[in-house]
């Protein structure tokens, strides 16, 4: 495996296509910039030629066919940035669990938490470099092979989330309720294992970072399970302390800080909290209306939100579907998507419809105002 970081020593092309990273910052953008959740996987054909029947968690310790995966929507669509293939599951299986079944085929882990004492099969201070160098070697090498075409996304899982798949092994079928169950009978146990998974979302971001990233996001996917109460008491603080985390690592580093997202889905209790929690970027699914949440957020940048389901829409219904979620988000401060990751039946086709038209609508919108 490389040592990534005598990569990230090399320089890197100039940047082509800032706009995303301008977006977040606040600052004034021509268009509005889109990129998509899971836009590299397994709705895209050049996808399935390119990982054959390598399985999932495999793929992802490959450096130069995460690297291949990564950039193929780049190459197909205008997008106007790129996010690492990945999963968020990659953490728990560094800090100890076993891995059973790649996502989808049955229970991920072999032996997930239950109790309290399970905890003690945990580590939060592994070797990061060791455990999963392969993601920062792979952002290395995917960042020079973009060219500087557009930024580079990294993310991880935030603690909740990822303590909700390690105690539900939610792949094995529905367990509604255990997880939060945990957080109420054992209070203490809890934040201790959420934690363990700050500190170790905190360090892989870093790593991410240091090897290229240019941006990245917190995927909170199971946030809205929590309600305001049980979120605001275990989850809300811990990602407060990810993003002031990032940053003064980083700064110890001498490192530029780089813009940061927080994606909670389902957590439309939280948007003023959350533009409030240090990120960049609130992300939003597609349940929430766009002029409330920019009521509650500020100033913060928005990204989202249209719902996954209209890509099944026709071409037409698409953009008429754009044109509406531009006019209700503005222009500036926002950066477009879809309010969940692209499903893996979509039509490559209509994923560029929905691109293109954002470009083409935000565009004449400038032109006009």
């Amino acid at each position: 495996m490389a040592a990534y970081t005598s990569l990230n020593s090399q320089a890197f092309a100039p940047l082509r296509n800032d706009l995303i990273l301008r977006a977040a910052r606040g600052e004034r953008t021509e268009r509005v910039p889109v990129w998509l959740m899971r836009q590299a996987g397994r709705y895209l054909p050049e996808y399935h030629e390119a990982k054959k029947d390598t399985k999932f968690f495999d793929t992802c310790k490959n450096p130069e066919l995460v690297c291949e995966l990564t950039i193929q929507p780049v190459e197909r669509f205008n997008l106007d940035a790129a996010i690492i293939f990945s999963d968020i599951l990659v953490i728990p299986v560094a800090m100890g669990l076993t891995v059973a079944n790649d996502p989808g085929h049955g229970p991920v882990y072999a032996d997930p938490v239950k109790c309290p004492e399970d905890l003690k099969r945990l580590s939060a201070d592994f070797d990061i470099v060791s455990e999963l160098g392969y993601v920062y070697d792979a952002i290395t090498l995917t960042r020079q092979k973009l060219n500087g075409k557009v930024p580079l996304f990294g993310f991880t899982g935030a603690p909740w989330t990822l303590m909700k798949f390690m105690i539900e092994n939610v792949s094995a079928g529905p367990n509604p309720n255990k997880a939060r169950r945990f957080l109420v009978e054992y209070p203490e146990a809890s934040h201790q294992l959420l934690g363990m998974l700050k500190d170790a979302v905190t360090r892989h971001l870093v790593h991410q970072i240091k090897a290229g990233a240019q941006i990245v996001q917190v995927f909170d996917s199971f946030a809205g399970e929590l309600g305001p109460s049980l979120f605001s008491k275990f989850e809300l603080p811990i990602l407060r302390q990810i993003a002031k985390g990032v940053k003064d690592q980083l700064k110890e580093m001498n490192i530029d800080p780089v813009p940061m997202v927080v994606f909670a889905k389902d957590a439309h209790f939280a948007i003023e909290e959350l533009s409030k929690s240090g990120y960049d970027v609130v992300g939003l699914d597609w349940c929430t209306q766009p002029l409330h949440a920019r009521k509650l957020a500020g100033t913060v940048t928005l990204q989202g939100n249209l719902d996954p389901v209209m890509m099944y829409a026709s071409k037409d219904e698409i953009k008429c579907a754009v044109k509406e979620m531009l006019k209700k988000f503005g222009t500036q401060r926002y950066i477009a998507n879809l309010g969940h990751g692209v499903l893996k039946d979509t039509n490559p086709d209509h994923v560029g419809v929905f691109i293109d038209a954002v470009h083409t609508y935000s565009e004449d919108m400038n032109a006009g105002s």
